[in-house]
Parts: structure tokens; sequence; C-alpha cells
């Protein structure tokens, strides 16, 4: 058989196992699975498309086998490439821990708004979890400090920068935030910021956690530029 088209069935058939698995069942075709899987799998959604191209591509080579070794349909070096990274992607998904781990900074509440300011200007950071003791109220945006000077200006003065944050967080347009767990994959982060836009809301940030729960130490932040990095 050709070496690309060897290649290629050996690492759909690596797919075609790991699609079974996911789904728990052996009785369902490939293209089939796929279209299942795709509705609960952030990695099967975003390469649906692919999948069921090398379904056919798949059955073009089995179908179209002149001899045991040799086919008829031999792929392109790049169709290979894209399958072995799928299937990489499908069996070691990428986790958001291992791609977006660093130190959150977080304020509580009776900080003032300099407090932030000062981080902002040093760190280049923009989004940042409020806190009351131990509970989080909230995030602090740019977009919510904006909001905040725009209603406070008086007689062309800005507004002192001393205020607490716990008088601008109000001025945030509503629950901008998530969290997830430190075991969440890449892609499905990327799917949470896509729901919520569907949705008609805009999320800010996602906040990771070991198992996804606020009263949990934060290890890690994504925001909604961050996703635009991912390939």
């Amino acid at each position: 058989m050709f070496k690309n088209a060897e290649k290629f069935l050996t690492t759909f058939n690596k797919i075609d196992k790991e699609l079974k698995a996911l789904l728990q069942s052996n009785d369902v075709g490939f293209s089939k699975t796929v279209r299942i899987l795709r509705n609960s799998n952030a990695i099967v959604k975003r390469y649906s498309d692919e999948l069921l191209e090398f379904a056919e591509l798949r059955n073009a080579i089995v179908h179209n086998t002149v001899e045991m070794d040799q086919a008829i349909a031999e792929p392109h070096d790049s169709i290979v490439a894209k399958i072995v990274e799928i299937e990489k992607k499908l069996s070691r998904p990428k986790k958001v821990i291992d791609a977006y781990a660093c130190e959150v900074y977080a304020f509580q509440e009776s900080n003032a708004l300099s407090d932030l300011l000062a981080v902002t200007r040093e760190k280049s950071l923009s989004k940042f979890p409020i806190y009351s003791e131990n509970e989080l109220k909230g995030m602090i945006t740019q977009k919510g400090i904006a909001n905040w000077m725009a209603r406070n200006i008086k007689d062309g003065a800005l507004p002192s920068v001393s205020t607490l944050l716990q008088d601008v967080l109000p001025f945030e347009e509503g629950k901008n935030y998530k969290f997830i767990s430190m075991h969440t994959s890449v892609y499905q982060a990327v799917e949470i910021f896509k729901e919520q836009i569907s949705e008609g809301k805009r999320l800010e940030a996602l906040l990771i956690t070991k198992k996804g729960h606020p009263s949990e130490a934060l290890l890690g932040i994504i925001t909604a530029w961050d996703i635009l990095e991912i390939p």
C-alpha cells in the first residue's frame, strides 16, 4: 500500500476507536458518530467537517484498493498531516491549566480604584476579580471603569481614583465571567465563549480553579482575546 494511504488509514482507525469510546458504542457508523458527538464534544464540533471528509476518503481508499499492498487513492501530504493533528487533539486534548495557568491579580472591594489602575499600568492587564473577603463579587474591566467615569464626571472634572472598587463594580454590565475546571480542554473554553455570544451575552473571562468552584483558589484566567490565538 502507498505510504500516505497506509498512514491515513492507521490514523483514521485510531480516531474511529476514540470516537466510539466517547460515544460508548461500537454499533454506530463513523459519520453518524461524528454528527452525534459534535453536539457535545468541542473538538469533534471544531473538526466535524474534516472528519466527515476523511470518512469519504477512507471509503475511497478501502473500496478501490486493487491489491492488499496497493491503493488507488493516495492522500496528499497535507491531508495526512491534518488527520494526524486531529487525532492527537482528540486523544490528548490540551487542558486550560496547561495553556493559561498564571497568577491572577484580584482585589478586595474595599481597595481603591487607584490600586487596580497601578497594576493595569505595570502589568498591562484589564480584567480583575473583585472579592469581599473570600467571596467573589464580580469582575472589573476597562469597560466598567469607563462607564463609571462617564457617569461620574462633574463640570468636566474626572472622578477621584480613590473611589472604592465596590462603588465601581455596579457599572459592569451583568455577570461577565464564568468558572471552569482546570481539566477543561481549550476547545471547550472556546465553545463557552461562543455560546455566550450566541445568547447575546458578553463574557469577559473564564476563571480557572481546580474543579470550577468559585470557592477555590484561582489558578489562571482566559480572556476573550486569548481564544483568538487558539489554533
